[in-house]
């Protein structure tokens, strides 16, 4: 553990700075030289099977050390990547977690549910309830377990707070040296944190946001972590964001993610989700169908991970399976 300053302390879990490649081959099959495309794989930050909120977790788990907390609580839908990591996170400080999760029992076990399982976490299913319910649910989970004697620390959805944001601030400076000149950063948003860190060091221009669905306001939920951050307003109309890619809800796999994955798969070996990075990379794929990217200039897709939910999304996993089925001699 570091001390980043005389007031916050940083628990350490991820391998930085992430690498970033190029991709050549999907850049050219989506309109772009080949040396154009490049990927941040934050889908190799080392914890629990990778991904963007390992950066979060570094400053919220922080925290909740720092506060002498020896339990942690947070909250998701059945497949959050967010819940999965914050259980390896429990796991590799010594903490008991519960995920309070919207639901019932008896969806997948399979995906980050069993990845869950795996790093020891306890589930508490919420029921069919909205964010407030949901967060209610927690602060009753957290209560009971103060009861018991233990000292929980509550960490937010997505773990997207102005604290776990700093992880992406600190990501935006990495890029920075890696790609001084890059233009373009593509990111999926769901609760928000990944794109206001970003947001810090490049600026609104730079940072493109894919809405995937997750929160109800997305401009206005990245404006004011953003604006908690720098301690300078970020107007939401200031964002670029896409809000064209969530079609029939943020559970439902689109044919524009389905199709974004598959060609990622199919050019740069790489594995994208349904929910997420399924939907920025088809998000940046109709940026440069309509202009807002062009050839020419470094544009960056930051792959923030997600890859076991795949695993337990029944619609994408049905696809997979169709496109295996030999063709009729």
């Amino acid at each position: 553990m570091t001390s980043d300053s005389p007031t916050s302390q940083r628990a350490v879990f991820g391998t930085w700075p992430t690498p970033l490649e190029p991709m050549p081959r999907l850049a050219r099959a989506i309109g772009l030289g080949a040396g154009d495309l490049w990927v941040k794989r934050d889908d190799l930050t080392g914890l629990g099977g990778g991904g963007n909120k390992v950066r979060k977790l570094e400053w919220t788990c922080g925290a909740a050390l720092a506060d002498g907390a020896t339990a942690l609580v947070t909250t998701g839908a059945p497949q959050s990547n967010h819940a999965r990591l914050t259980a390896a996170a429990g796991a590799r400080l010594g903490l008991d977690v519960v995920l309070v999760l919207a639901g019932a029992p008896g969806s997948s076990a399979s995906g980050n549910l069993a990845l869950d399982g795996l790093f020891g976490a306890t589930v508490v299913w919420a029921g069919d309830v909205d964010d407030k319910a949901l967060d209610s649910a927690a602060e009753q989970v957290a209560e009971e377990l103060r009861g018991r004697g233990a000292v929980p620390a509550l960490i937010p959805f997505g773990g997207s707070s102005v604290l776990g944001a700093r992880g992406y601030a600190e990501c935006g400076r990495e890029l920075l040296v890696q790609a001084p000149d890059l233009v373009t950063v593509v990111v999926a948003v769901g609760s928000g944190g990944t794109m206001a860190g970003l947001l810090d060091p490049l600026g609104s221009a730079r940072v493109l946001g894919v809405h995937c669905g997750a929160v109800a306001d997305p401009a206005r939920t990245v404006s004011e972590l953003a604006t908690g951050l720098s301690g300078t307003h970020c107007a939401p109309e200031m964002l670029r964001l896409r809000l064209d890619q969530v079609g029939d809800g943020y559970a439902t796999l689109t044919e524009a993610a389905m199709a974004a994955l598959t060609l990622t798969a199919r050019t740069e070996g790489i594995v994208l989700d349904p929910i997420y990075t399924g939907r920025a990379m088809a998000g940046l794929i109709a940026a440069i169908e309509e202009g807002d990217v062009v050839p020419g200039q470094r544009t960056i897709f930051l792959h923030s991970g997600g890859m076991p939910g795949l695993f337990g999304h029944a619609a994408t996993l049905a696809a997979l399976e169709e496109a295996l089925k030999p063709s009729n001699p």
